[in-house]
């Protein structure tokens, strides 16, 4: 209860139901793209401040092993579920985006943990940029090989008594490389990346000179950003209600799976509990801004209103709402 009282997440569901409401109320795009990149900035030297102030020791090592870990766990599960009960590029797509991390999320866990007094290693801000990446590649070669496949059997048809081999060449997607340097340099990521070069460098003289703009006004941007995506949320409800029901129970169960297998690895590597807390956040979020761009044109075939609805409208306000703090308990019984 204690979360749903937290101004941040108030002005979440005042965004929802402003936007159920049909109200005008909207952010401009351009103020809104404003306030992700400066969430990204900001969580950026946060997590080069502490970084630098921690080093990388064993366990920075070990959290950030797990975090890759869970990186690839959840995007093969995810498809091995779903293969068979939707098209095997959208199964990949889905998969690529529960196996992604959501930035918002794991901002709003860890204001949610300093509101708690739970410390937490600036590493793991590492850990999600981490965890960025892996699920792409996977889901862009299983579309490769999926096209690949497609191709071969097209390519024998049936001729008289036999079979003939159709020569030609059929239309590839995208090649792996562009693919990975549209990831690794999207304009957030890099943003983020710079930013937590830059607080590691300038270590304590930088996070006080900084601390007007990366601490103070953090709060009030995080409350405003999350207003904005409450009004997306409601955009995006419309397009679930007719989802098959067994994604819609992926998109509710199957962040509590991941958050599950990322408290079992965390028990046995004895992280500490705030960072198994927020490795079980990232681990039960899902992209909803990165992938479905990189997607859009990586794997053309599948459907983007169920990677990007089911992300953004099911698991995004769940893990707000209920998630964090429910991970959040969890990992401090278990792990103390």
């Amino acid at each position: 209860m204690q979360n749903l009282l937290d101004p941040a997440i108030l002005f979440f569901v005042f965004g929802v139901l402003a936007g159920a409401l049909k109200s005008n109320l909207e952010i401009p795009p351009a103020i809104s793209k404003f306030l992700s990149l400066y969430l990204l900035m900001a969580l950026g030297l946060k997590g080069g401040f502490a970084l630098a102030q921690s080093g990388m020791s064993g366990t920075v090592m070990v959290s950030l092993a797990a975090a890759v870990l869970m990186a690839f766990i959840v995007p093969a599960l995810g498809y091995q579920l779903l293969k068979s009960r939707v098209s095997r590029f959208d199964a990949a797509a889905i998969a690529a985006s529960y196996g992604s991390v959501s930035a918002v999320t794991f901002v709003t866990a860890m204001q949610y943990l300093e509101a708690n007094q739970m410390a937490f290693g600036g590493h793991m801000a590492v850990a999600m940029v981490l965890m960025e990446s892996p699920a792409i590649i996977m889901a862009v070669l299983l579309a490769n090989t999926l096209r690949h496949s497609q191709q071969v059997a097209n390519a024998v048809v049936p001729a008289g008594g036999g079979t003939a081999t159709v020569l030609g060449r059929p239309a590839t997607g995208p090649s792996l490389g562009k693919i990975l340097h549209e990831s690794f340099t999207d304009g957030a990521h890099l943003l983020l990346l710079g930013a937590m070069a830059i607080g590691y460098l300038s270590g304590d003289a930088g996070k006080a000179v900084m601390a007007p703009f990366s601490s103070d006004l953090f709060k009030g941007m995080l409350a405003f950003f999350l207003l904005d995506m409450g009004l997306m949320v409601a955009r995006n409800l419309p397009s679930v209600r007719t989802t098959s029901p067994v994604l819609i129970a992926y998109a509710g169960i199957g962040p509590l799976v991941h958050a599950a297998i990322a408290l079992a690895l965390s028990a046995l590597l004895q992280l500490p509990a705030a960072d198994a807390a927020l490795l079980m956040v990232l681990s039960a979020s899902a992209s909803y801004i990165v992938v479905p761009a990189v997607l859009r044109y990586a794997i053309p075939e599948a459907n983007p209103s169920l990677y990007f609805g089911l992300s953004l409208a099911i698991t995004f306000p769940l893990n707000i709402l209920f998630g964090i703090p429910l991970y959040t308990f969890v990992a401090r019984h278990v792990l103390g």
